[in-house]
């Protein structure tokens, strides 16, 4: 409840109206010149409307926001369309079917325009000796082997010289072989053969190479050029290597590297072309020998091979992941006997080694070899990973040209391994003879089959069974060859006089298995599929 005072008007002379408010009315009862006392009065309710309220309403605004509009899109996908076609020739009527109608005079006088053509090329073929010795065999093939040609070169077999090693070159048609004697201490008088032979001559003599180069050492090793036909560079027992040109047999050394302080101090065990980096159709000569060095020799004028890299192998920089016998007291150089590269990384390779360890390398590695062998360019340590040893020294290595991960290694312990680039224990073992094994291939058309050359005298090739784990894998003898072992393999190499750090070697005679991997056709073979 709210009061309300309302004003009172004054009147002229003001006195009268004052006390009246003063007194509140009762200045009669009181008397002149008394106050008398103020009063209460309640009155209604009083409001004030607001005017700025009503101001602020007028000048208000709307504002509004929203958000950026969302782009949608429809898409709609649809089975491939198909559609059936059916062909259905109509019923046989009843009826003889009608002879087929010709021309009987332009027949006859098509036969007598090319009557003459004909007789002509049936006496061109009656004439001609292509096909001479040829015999149709209608029956199924049989898993033999047969042998077309004996080789040989009667003036080094009257030596008592063994076969060292066997090369096929690019074009497949022609074979060289190496003659030497191991199992003579006097290596300095020796003088060996290579010899060549092309298969697709006419009026093949097995006896009469059609080239003969004389060399002054035994030839341990042999590799044909991979795009020069008539180019083959050899190792030698006294560490040198050379490179003839068979073309020439009047001047067939083309390049050598000679007895200087680059060259190898034991027997060269393996040479391999290598293309260069930067140039594909220039190739480098690889070498290994059981020195414990890997070198590069680029061909030079002059017929001077020079070295352009090397690298060394030393036990104190070999990767220690997997347990190593230690070697003996004094010898820091790891030997290496075979050498096989990756076919997908072209700097990757495999080392075997007398110890029996393969060894996964690398061309390009920088770091540096602790050794004090004399070199004129620096040698590196390639080494990288280690494997499981064999229970001898390994002689042959081979990369698998299907699988980057995958390699084989035959040893002395006459078991081949199955090793993945990735661990160091093989995936699988297989004890293939009593006898050392020389040689082992991977075929170069058939990604489960194998080949390995044995010191008994005899190959085989042998294939896993589709479908079983490489742990589980079961060897299936396809075929089985005997060999003239007394000229194929030789046991021990002797002690080089000339270098005291040399000892006695185990050769690796036996790579007429490069013959069997390389070019299968000079000895067909019916291989039976696999079940």
């Amino acid at each position: 409840m709210a009061t309300r005072v309302r004003p009172w008007r004054l009147g002229p002379a003001g006195s009268a109206g004052a006390e009246k408010l003063a007194t509140g009315g009762a200045a009669s009862a009181e008397g002149p010149g008394r106050p008398g006392p103020l009063q209460d009065e309640t009155l209604g309710v009083a409001s004030v409307p607001s005017r700025w309220r009503d101001a602020q309403g007028f000048r208000g605004e709307t504002k509004s926001c929203q958000t950026a509009s969302v782009a949608t899109a429809d898409a709609a996908s649809q089975a491939r369309k198909r559609a059936d076609a059916e062909v259905q020739t109509e019923a046989p009527g009843p009826g003889v079917l009608p002879a087929p109608r010709h021309d009987s005079a332009r027949l006859a006088a098509f036969l007598r325009r090319v009557e003459a053509t004909v007789v002509r090329e049936l006496n061109r073929n009656w004439r001609s000796h292509a096909f001479d010795g040829f015999s149709v065999n209608w029956t199924e093939p049989q898993c033999t082997v047969t042998c077309l040609h004996t080789l040989g070169y009667p003036p080094a077999q009257g030596q008592g010289l063994h076969v060292t090693s066997v090369s096929w070159n690019t074009t497949g048609s022609v074979v060289a072989c190496a003659y030497g004697r191991l199992d003579d201490g006097d290596w300095s008088t020796l003088k060996s053969f290579v010899c060549a032979w092309n298969l697709d001559r006419r009026g093949l003599s097995p006896r009469q190479p059609s080239a003969v180069v004389e060399v002054p050492s035994a030839v341990m090793c042999l590799a044909f050029h991979p795009t020069q036909p008539s180019h083959v560079a050899g190792g030698l027992y006294s560490g040198e290597v050379l490179v003839w040109d068979l073309s020439r047999p009047e001047d067939p050394l083309l390049w050598c590297t000679g007895l200087t302080d680059d060259t190898h101090t034991d027997p060269v065990y393996q040479v391999v072309w290598l293309p260069e980096p930067r140039h594909s159709h220039h190739f480098r000569v690889l070498s290994v020998a059981t020195d414990g060095k890997v070198l590069l020799w680029q061909g030079v004028g002059a017929g001077q091979l020079q070295l352009t890299e090397g690298f060394a192998l030393v036990v104190q920089q070999l990767p220690r992941n997997t347990k190593l016998k230690k070697p003996p007291r004094g010898e820091t150089e790891v030997g290496t006997t075979a050498v096989a590269f990756s076919s997908f990384d072209p700097s990757l390779f495999v080392l075997g080694t007398e110890g029996g360890f393969p060894l996964k390398c690398s061309l390009a590695a920088e770091e540096a070899a602790l050794t004090r062998m004399p070199s004129s360019v620096p040698l590196r340590a390639p080494a990288q990973f280690t494997f499981s040893p064999h229970g001898g020294p390994v002689y042959s290595v081979s990369c698998s040209p299907f699988h980057r991960n995958l390699f084989l290694s035959a040893g002395t312990d006459g078991h081949v391994h199955l090793y993945s680039m990735l661990q160091a224990q093989p995936l699988t073992s297989l004890r293939l003879s009593p006898k050392y094994l020389f040689a082992v291939r991977w075929s170069p058309v058939r990604p489960l089959v194998f080949a390995a050359a044995s010191g008994e005298g005899a190959w085989g090739t042998l294939k896993r069974l589709r479908g079983c784990c490489p742990r589980s894998l079961s060897p299936h003898a396809s075929l089985f060859l005997k060999v003239t072992c007394n000229c194929l393999i030789s046991r021990k190499a002797p002690r080089n006089p000339q270098f005291p750090s040399s000892k006695p070697r185990m050769a690796a005679l036996s790579t007429v298995l490069n013959l069997i991997a390389s070019r299968l056709s000079c000895w067909p073979l019916a291989m039976p599929r696999a079940q």
